[in-house]
């Protein structure tokens, strides 16, 4: 693959990027940790994105007041290589660790994109706190979701202001239970599973809901 980087310096880099999945990504703290330059970190981020071992989930940006977020979300592709690099060995290991929410999100994120297929993928995030984990594009309409590992997810502040900001129609929240349920107004609990069971046509799940 043409890689001219020492292996021990890319197993560091390996070592502490778990640290940051489903986070934006912060250079500066990298290269504070390696002693490296940002472009040295910029090229290790490249080169694991384009060895499709990492995804950098762009931000969407929309006309508001706010300061909205411009740098990528950053996820470990593969679940089972974030648990290695935590050195998450058995399940309860995991529902103790405190990255267990943030590798269900990478998870659901990962499940959600391959099942949809969408045409355009971005999350959205300003800096006073408010998030959308993603807004999709399909065939030239927009498809909003939350991934909530929650038995019962709530309705947050941080969802009514992406519901206000971004005008959303509608908002769905994907997470790991088994009923199907109305939230709120324009809020739309669906289970990971009931999308990944509908493959092709998950895409039919986003409809607004019935009142």
């Amino acid at each position: 693959m043409g890689i001219q980087i020492p292996a021990t310096a890319l197993w560091r880099f390996w070592n502490m990027l778990p640290h940051t999945h489903a986070q934006t990504w912060n250079r500066a703290e990298l290269v504070r940790a390696l002693a490296v330059s940002e472009s040295t970190v910029r090229r290790y981020l490249a080169l694991l994105t384009g060895g499709f071992m990492v995804r950098q989930l762009p931000p969407w940006f929309e006309n508001l007041s706010k300061r909205q977020v411009k740098a990528p979300k950053v996820f470990v592709h593969d679940s089972g290589l974030l648990h290695s690099l935590l050195g998450i060995a058995k399940q309860r290991d995991l529902e103790l660790h405190p990255k267990v929410s943030a590798s269900w999100e990478g998870y659901a994120v990962e499940e959600v994109l391959k099942t949809l297929q969408a045409d355009e993928a971005y999350y959205w995030a300003t800096h006073q706190g408010a998030e959308l984990d993603l807004l999709l594009f399909k065939h030239g309409r927009r498809l909003r979701v939350e991934c909530k590992r929650k038995d019962a997810p709530t309705l947050t502040p941080s969802m009514r202001i992406a519901l206000n900001d971004l005008k959303l129609d509608w908002l769905v929240i994907v997470y790991p239970g088994e009923r199907r349920y109305t939230l709120a107004d324009r809020v739309e609990v669906i289970p990971l599973a009931e999308m990944v069971a509908a493959g092709g046509g998950a895409a039919s799940l986003f409809k607004k809901p019935h009142r």
